[in-house]
């Protein structure tokens, strides 16, 4: 049977959002977060339940945790990069912040929101680490008031590299727990061909691999897998060649205008070469959450 690709959104919410693999969602927030903000248990507040995944259209996957101090996560995978990330960023940490307050409870049940945001893209330009923490200071002194505002942001291609990297190439820069999530969520299937490395020799990961290789899909879930697998490995084959022409367009009139019309050229490429790959018009805009006349 074929290794399900943990960062397609039912084999990530399989991986981190059932109530039996709630210890793999602990490892995996240990692993972004700092030493103040370490998890010992979590309660899911959206458990995966395949009925109700397979009604979401969504391309952004988010697992909601609150731990046993009151602290809140949320966790999402996002395979499309659509544009405005940063305000989108800004929105879900709102409404998970928000949405604390329920029948008119006082400012004071408010507690700290962590958002932990797994990129299949690259949108922070001008910074080489591909996990960073984003939290609010003041401008001049750098003072840390607000506390209860923090974003991960994780940037995976970041880390790997490119698509054809050899696994043995990014095995020594594997140093921390993240790392090896990291590197886990990029190259589980290659990884599973052979004997685990040592390097990559951990019990969470052994049990994601066991997650993965005995995973279960309804029908419906097994076609919506199918498509975003599609749609994940035609944007991949897309990206380069963006940025390549976001490049020559930057020389010739402006680069965030050059910019901006590689990306529409290659959103274009993406949904041609998904409907040559025999999807549906509906298919494409569940996998991508685009609108028909977009």
């Amino acid at each position: 049977m074929t290794l399900l690709n943990p960062r397609v959104d039912v084999a990530f919410k399989l991986l981190f959002g059932s109530e039996k693999n709630k210890d793999l969602l602990i490892s995996f927030i240990n692993a972004v977060v700092s030493a103040e903000h370490q998890v010992v248990s979590v309660e899911l507040l959206n458990p995966y339940n395949s009925r109700n995944f397979a009604k979401d259209k969504n391309s952004i996957l988010d697992i909601k945790a609150r731990d046993c101090e009151g602290k809140y996560f949320n966790i999402e995978m996002q395979i499309s990069d659509e544009g405005n990330y940063d305000k989108r960023a800004l929105f879900y940490w709102s409404k998970l912040y928000a949405d604390q307050l329920q029948g008119g409870n006082a400012f004071s049940a408010l507690d700290r929101a962590i958002g932990i945001h797994v990129l299949n893209f690259t949108c922070i330009p001008g910074n080489d680490n591909y996990c960073n923490k984003w939290v609010i200071k003041e401008d001049r002194s750098h003072q840390h008031f607000f506390k209860d505002f923090a974003i991960y942001t994780i940037e995976l291609n970041k880390f790997i590299g490119k698509e054809d990297t050899p696994i043995a190439v990014l095995l020594p820069q594997i140093r921390t727990s993240l790392d090896r999530w990291s590197l886990f969520l990029t190259r589980a299937v290659q990884l599973h061909q052979g004997k685990l490395p040592k390097e990559m020799d951990d019990p969470y990961i052994r049990k994601a691999f066991g997650v993965l290789e005995t995973a279960s899909l309804t029908p419906r879930a097994r076609s919506r897998y199918e498509d975003h697998l599609k749609w994940l490995r035609i944007e991949t084959s897309v990206v380069e060649k963006v940025a390549r022409d976001s490049h020559r367009f930057g020389h010739e009139i402006g680069v965030k205008e050059g910019q901006e019309i590689g990306i529409q050229k290659g959103r274009r490429e993406m949904v041609i070469q998904m409907m040559q790959s025999g999807l549906s018009k509906e298919q494409i805009c569940s996998t991508t959450s685009w609108s028909a006349d977009q």
